[in-house]
C-alpha cells in the first residue's frame, strides 16, 4: 500500500508542477488538532465562480445536513470566497480558521482526485465522486491497481448521485461502500409556469458533442426556418430556468455524466427533451415522456420529430415529465439519503 501511495504521490507532484490545469485540483494545507465541539462534515469544494451544477451540489448537500441537524460547513481553499451565480446564505468556512479532528468528516469531490495523497490521515474522508466516469482522469498507467483510492488509510468511502454511476463504483473498487445521494432539482426555480406556454425555440446547454450540436443546428436551420436554436453557455441558474420554459424541445447532449443536470432540469421546466442520456441519465429519460436516443443520426430524426409534435401534446409530456422529476429528486428525497449514508459514515 505504501508503494502505491508513494507512486500516486509522485504522479501527482509531476503533474501539479508542470500542468498549470491541475494546480487548482491540488488540496489547501490542512490542519489536525483535538475535537472541539460535535463532529462537522466540512466539504471541500472549488472555488470556481461560474456556474457549475456540481458545486451546486456541495453547497446544496452543506445546507441539507444542517437543516438535518448534522453540522455542516463548505471549505473552500480561496480565503473570503462564495459562489454568487446562485443565491444562498450556506455556512462557509476557509483553512486558516479550521482545525479538523479525528470525530469530523472531510468529504472530497472526484476533481481533487489527482492529489488524494495529501489528504490528512487522521480525519475520516467521503470521496464524493459525482461522475464516476472522471475517476481516473490524470492518473499515469504507473498507477496501480486501486487507484486512486487504494492506501488512503483515512477513506471511509465513496458517495454518488445515480444508480448508473453507483453501480460502476462497486464494479471498480468493490471494498469500498458506496452510498448514493441523488440530486435535487429545485421546484422554486425550475418549473414549467403559470401557463406552460411555449415559444419555437430549440435549447441545449453548450457542453460535450459539439460536432453534433453544430450538425443538428445546420439541419434545424434547413428544415425548420420557424425555429429559434438557442445553446446556453455560462448562465445562472435562474437564467437556465427562464430560458427552458421558452423551449419547446431541449436537446440534451450528455456524454458519460455522472447524473446530468441540464435534461433533467429542462424535464423539470415543462421541456420536451430528446437526446442522450450520457449513463447517468438513464433513471430520469423515461421513454413514456421523452426520446432518449444512442446515435447521430436518430438524435436528428428525433428532433426533427419532436418539433413536428402537436403543441398540446409536447406541453401534456411537458407536465407529467415536470412531475416526475419534482417528485424524486426533491429535497426529502436528499434528506432520505443524506441520513442513510450519515448514520453509517459517522458510525
Amino acid at each position: 500500500m505504501s508503494g502505491l501511495r508513494d507512486r500516486l504521490a509522485d504522479s501527482a507532484r509531476l503533474a501539479t508542477s508542470g500542468v498549470r490545469h491541475l494546480r487548482p485540483r491540488q488540496l489547501p494545507q490542512l490542519r489536525v488538532g483535538r475535537p472541539v465541539g460535535p463532529p462537522t462534515a466540512y466539504y471541500l469544494t472549488p472555488h470556481l465562480d461560474s456556474p457549475s451544477g456540481g458545486v451546486r451540489v456541495l453547497y446544496r448537500h452543506v445546507d441539507t445536513l444542517n437543516a438535518m441537524g448534522i453540522p455542516a460547513a463548505v471549505l473552500h481553499a480561496r480565503e473570503g470566497f462564495r459562489c454568487t451565480w446562485f443565491d444562498n446564505d450556506t455556512r462557509i468556512v476557509y483553512p486558516r480558521d479550521l482545525v479538523l479532528s479525528p470525530q469530523d468528516v472531510l468529504v472530497v469531490p472526484e476533481y481533487y482526485g489527482i492529489g488524494l495523497h495529501a489528504l490528512p490521515a487522521d480525519v475520516r474522508v467521503v470521496v464524493f465522486n459525482q461522475n464516476a466516469y472522471r475517476t481516473y482522469d490524470e492518473l499515469p498507467a504507473t498507477a496501480g491497481p486501486g487507484a486512486p483510492y487504494a492506501g488512503l488509510p483515512s477513506l471511509v468511502g465513496l458517495m454518488t448521485v445515480s444508480e448508473d454511476n453507483r453501480r460502476f463504483l462497486e464494479l471498480a473498487f468493490p471494498q469500498l461502500p458506496v452510498h448514493l445521494c441523488r440530486p435535487v432539482v429545485d421546484g422554486a426555480v425550475f418549473h414549467p409556469g403559470p401557463d406552460g406556454a411555449r415559444e419555437p425555440v430549440l435549447g441545449y446547454v453548450r457542453a460535450h458533442r459539439r460536432r453534433e450540436a453544430q450538425l443538428l443546428e445546420h439541419v434545424m436551420a434547413s428544415r425548420r426556418p420557424g425555429w429559434t436554436t438557442v445553446a446556453a453557455s455560462g448562465l445562472s441558474e435562474r437564467a437556465i430556468a427562464d430560458l427552458m420554459r421558452r423551449c419547446s424541445v431541449f436537446v440534451s447532449f450528455s456524454e458519460l455524466e455522472g447524473f446530468g443536470l441540464p435534461p433533467a432540469e429542462a424535464m423539470a421546466s415543462g421541456c420536451y427533451v430528446v437526446g442522450y442520456t450520457g449513463g447517468g441519465g438513464d433513471e430520469f429519460f423515461d421513454p413514456q415522456l421523452c426520446r432518449p436516443v444512442t446515435g447521430t443520426l436518430e438524435l436528428v430524426e428525433a428532433t426533427l420529430a419532436a418539433t413536428e409534435l402537436p403543441e398540446a401534446e409536447r406541453r401534456r409530456l411537458g407536465r407529467q415529465a415536470s412531475q416526475a422529476i419534482l417528485g424524486r429528486y426533491s429535497d426529502e428525497g436528499l434528506r432520505e439519503d443524506l441520513g442513510t449514508a450519515f448514520r453509517t459514515i459517522l458510525g
